[in-house]
């Protein structure tokens, strides 16, 4: 304690963290911000993978309600359907980083949310009418729709959530991927054998997706001056945060974008092959699992979406922990930011890994040990989103959204290829020699990209965030040493 000229004591530490902009209370308006965007990525995983489930039902009505449509759709075809959202998604990243820096977070991912909520409802229709030819139009609509929704968080995260909370609300807004996931995996084998079958799965996430636009609509901002509710306390710390990184994710100058710079920096590229290869094998097991389920351990429609879904119960699970840990790493000056990054990032793709080569030598008979090391290759893949999930805003608050829809774009071709792939490689889903060639490929992949991660990664502000005007500081207020 120390006394001021007035002869008030004063907290100095107190004093020290109001200047720094490190929160002194607990919950406030970021947090409700951060809870609206977890069930945002809720909605936006459940919609995305719901095919993946709905598609046994719909080509196989065993297990399932027998009163609806049965499709006759090879591999192929539902490999095919399974990567068609990606066609569309692809091409609305980069557009929808500079979109959402334009216009605000806040209406880009209401619109494209929104409306892909209303499409969703359309799928038993579009089936029923177009076979699986309108089906596979309808997702790439649905691609196009959900191309805007990482860029937008990620702006939306720049502008709400101070430096040193980002590991911890980053996380709790982005472990709604896995809460979607497993909500959605989960249920979706008892939707299809309830009364009202499997248009029910379609119905019901695109009913919550509506609902949740609606409450979006009312209480969601793009910023906190654009919040009329906000504290004037809140406010001050969130603005006092940014401003010790000299940048903002809506600056009151126009800012050009460095496109070049983007491109021919190391640390980007690396983040880019990083970002791909981690989509590489998450798509290819998301997608894919719940045929793997039936056809190789011999899982019937309920005890299979249950099963699919314990993977990613998993990695919503250890994404806390992980987050709570780097945390604490960070809190503590135990290791650089950058060293954390590359620590957190090794174990989401190093250990999955190992784990798909092991899983690459289990038969049908050992379905249990193909369960477990199913769970420990998307559990531990829970790490990355204190990897290379949160570097967008080491590399650049500035122009996070649009480095996130950069490497999204590019990170969602491997999404588009992967399902495709398996469908070339598996001819006899039965086949356990045919799943080994594409759990080895993923494994591949993962080993790469982290390798290239650790090498030329890195965790500060790159010179081509700010004007040149401007005097670059640290992109957070933690150790961000790069030895």
């Amino acid at each position: 304690m120390a006394v001021n000229e007035n002869g008030v004591a004063v907290d100095n530490k107190k004093e020290a963290e109001a200047e720094a902009g490190t929160p002194k209370y607990g919950l406030g308006v970021r947090h409700m911000q951060t809870f609206l965007l977890f069930f945002a990525l809720t909605v936006a995983y459940a919609q995305r993978v719901n095919l993946s489930v709905a598609v046994v039902a719909m080509t196989d009505s065993k297990g399932s309600n027998l009163n609806f449509p049965e499709y006759n759709w090879p591999e192929k075809t539902k490999s095919l359907l399974l990567s068609s959202f990606f066609w569309g998604y692809v091409l609305t990243q980069v557009p929808s980083g500079q979109l959402a820096r334009k216009f605000g977070g806040k209406i880009t991912l209401l619109t494209g949310l929104g409306l892909c909520s209303v499409l969703n409802i359309f799928t038993p229709l579009f089936a029923r009418w177009g076979g699986w030819q309108l089906v596979c139009a309808l997702r790439v609509m649905e691609g196009l729709c959900q191309g805007v929704v990482f860029p937008s968080v990620h702006t939306l995260i720049s502008a709400w959530v101070p430096p040193s909370e980002r590991p911890v609300l980053g996380t709790c807004a982005y472990t709604g991927n896995q809460f979607g996931t497993i909500v959605m995996l989960a249920t979706s084998g008892l939707l299809a054998s309830s009364s009202a079958g499997w248009p029910s799965i379609f119905y019901i996430s695109g009913g919550v997706g509506c609902i949740w636009a609606i409450v979006f609509f009312f209480w969601g901002a793009s910023s906190p001056a654009q919040y009329k509710r906000i504290s004037v306390e809140e406010r001050k710390m969130i603005e006092m945060a940014q401003a010790s990184e000299a940048v903002s994710e809506q600056p009151k100058e126009k800012l050009h974008t460095p496109w070049l710079s983007f491109l021919t920096s190391p640390a980007f590229l690396a983040l880019i092959v990083a970002h791909s290869a981690n989509n590489w094998g998450f798509w290819t097991l998301l997608t894919e699992i719940p045929s793997y389920m039936k056809n190789v351990l011999g899982k019937d429609i309920k005890s299979n979406a249950l099963l699919s879904a314990l993977p990613y119960f998993a990695m919503f699970i250890m994404s806390f922990i992980f987050s709570g840990i780097a945390m604490q790493l960070n809190k503590r000056n135990c290791i650089s930011t950058v060293t954390s990054r590359k620590l957190f990032n090794s174990i989401g793709l190093w250990v999955p890994m190992l784990a798909l080569i092991g899983l690459a030598y289990v038969d049908s008979a050992q379905s249990n040990l193909a369960v477990i090391l199913l769970t420990v290759t998307v559990g531990f893949n829970g790490a990355c989103y204190v990897g290379f999930q949160i570097n967008h805003l080491d590399l650049s608050p500035n122009f996070a959204g649009i480095l996130m829809g950069i490497t999204n774009c590019v990170g969602n071709i491997m999404s588009i290829i992967a399902p495709l792939l398996v469908g070339f490689i598996v001819n006899n889903e039965e086949d356990v020699e045919q799943w080994r060639v594409v759990f080895f490929i993923a494994a591949a992949i993962y080993l790469v990209g982290n390798g290239l991660f650790i090498i030329f990664g890195k965790a500060n502000v790159q010179p081509w965030n700010d004007p040149p005007a401007k005097h670059r500081r640290s992109s957070t207020l933690h150790v961000e040493s790069q030895h």
